[in-house]
């Protein structure tokens, strides 16, 4: 069994990380790594990955439904429109992160997702083009911080005037929503996640990878 794999009390195999608590038994037996093409689904991952920032994925998970409620669902063209009253609102919800920097970066970066998706058809076909070539992880030290794909990507955000989007919270992105598989060698959720990978319909190419 590879370096990083445990097996929990129900007996399947899974990454280290991912048998530590309910929360993230089930957020990684049945979200990471899945492919997404949903635009909303990938604005928020990309809105609580900013959040994340300094912070566990634990905390930024437990609080998702809080934030959910406060941005709209993640509808970025509803998001697009919040202003100073919505800042003061959000500032003033303890259900989720207060840190004004990361809350008026969601607001900018929904607008800025509504510029790429009128410029680029959709944030799915956008994100995509940066997926990377396929490789297999044998242990957790296998895992990167960033990549070249995820700095690649990072760097085109930061210039259509995304904030909080830098490699490491970007690479994560990528991780969640499917770009990658980094479920380790011997999880067993790997081979469930390469199954739907070669299944997806990538956006704007057409026909399943």
């Amino acid at each position: 069994m590879s370096d990083g794999v445990v097996v929990g009390e129900d007996g399947v195999c899974r990454c280290w990380w991912g048998d530590s608590t309910p929360e993230y038994r089930s957020y990684h037996d049945r979200e990471w790594g899945f492919p997404v093409a949903d635009d909303v689904r990938l604005f928020e991952k990309l809105s609580l990955e900013g959040f994340q920032a300094g912070l566990s994925w634990l905390t930024i998970l437990r609080k998702r439904e809080a934030f959910r409620r406060a941005f709209a669902g993640f509808d970025f063209t509803v998001v697009a429109r919040f202003g100073e009253a919505d800042v003061a609102r959000l500032l003033a919800d303890a259900s989720i992160v207060r840190h004004r920097g990361k809350i008026e970066a969601v607001i900018n970066n929904a607008g800025r997702a509504v510029e790429l998706v009128d410029a680029e058809g959709s944030l799915a076909a956008f994100v995509w083009r940066f997926e990377p070539t396929p490789r297999t992880l044998e242990g957790r030290h296998a895992i990167e911080a960033h990549t070249e794909e995820s700095r690649a990507l990072a760097r085109e955000l930061k210039r259509r005037g995304w904030r909080f989007v830098g490699p490491t919270t970007v690479y994560a992105f990528m991780q969640a929503m499917g770009l990658v598989n980094d479920h380790l060698d011997g999880c067993a959720v790997h081979s469930e996640v390469e199954r739907a990978r070669k299944k997806f319909k990538r956006p704007g190419s057409g026909a399943p990878a």
